[in-house]
């Protein structure tokens, strides 16, 4: 980027507390694409666990909270397209008879990105520091793909490196059942569709499964193991692109 700009990076509550070296896998790459990346320390939750439950009071509280912590910088980067949905598509609606702050609301989604959408089109990477060698297929989780658009930007990213092939596999855009709290409503439907997937993943025959968002790679992976298969790799996309890993 010609001028650096200072992005404000949303760790995500499953990032935090179940695989945090994909928040600093997506903090190389932000720093790869010459950003100055700022972590607001008292950032938690979005809201969405409220907001899909009806809780819009706390949901309300949540989107306050962020927005004091992250109106401030030039751009607001997510490695979820689930969250930065929610974000952008959801909370200015929650604001609507509030013009003012909706106006605030609607801003700051504007500036909200989930991470391949603003390597791509806001910081026009050019060279992925990672050096992944294998196969591998991708996973369109649903928020970012309908809600946000997201399909050729992380498979724009993934073909820069020379030692990848992408192989498509079967219904690579339908659900794979997690949902959040689909998967505790709906748990015996929920199971089927993670089955599909894992079905889709194995037919496909590569080494690693790579999707954006952290809640569908814990729902396939928990289905893969289970059901015998302990040597596909589930990746999240900043790990592949970054060469940093849960070992390094």
């Amino acid at each position: 980027m010609e001028n650096k700009v200072r992005v404000g990076f949303f760790v995500t509550c499953l990032v935090d507390s179940m695989r945090p070296h994909i928040g600093f896998a997506a903090i190389r790459l932000l720093e790869a694409a010459g950003c100055e990346i700022v972590v607001p320390a008292q950032q938690t939750c979005c809201g969405q666990p409220g907001y899909n439950s009806g809780e819009r009071k706390s949901t309300v509280s949540m989107a306050l909270k962020f927005l004091s912590e992250f109106e401030e910088f030039d751009y607001v980067v997510l490695p979820s397209g689930s969250c930065a949905g929610m974000i952008r598509v959801h909370y200015p609606e929650l604001f609507r008879g509030d013009p003012e702050l909706q106006q605030r609301f609607t801003s700051l989604a504007k500036r909200t990105y989930e991470l391949t959408d603003f390597l791509v089109n806001v910081a026009k990477l050019e060279n992925v520091p990672g050096n992944f060698k294998g196969t591998l297929t991708y996973h369109d989780s649903c928020s970012g793909l309908r809600e946000l658009d997201v399909y050729n930007q992380p498979r724009a990213l993934l073909a820069k490196l020379p030692g990848v092939k992408i192989y498509e596999m079967v219904e690579s855009t339908t659900c794979c059942g997690f949902g959040g709290t689909f998967s505790v409503k709906y748990g015996e439907l929920s199971t089927r569709m993670a089955e599909n997937k894992c079905q889709h993943i194995a037919a496909a025959g590569v080494d690693a499964i790579v999707g954006g968002d952290l809640g569908c790679l814990l729902n396939i992976e928990g289905r893969l193991r289970r059901t015998g298969d302990h040597s596909t790799q589930v990746l999240h996309i900043a790990e592949v692109l970054s060469g940093l890993d849960k070992d390094k």
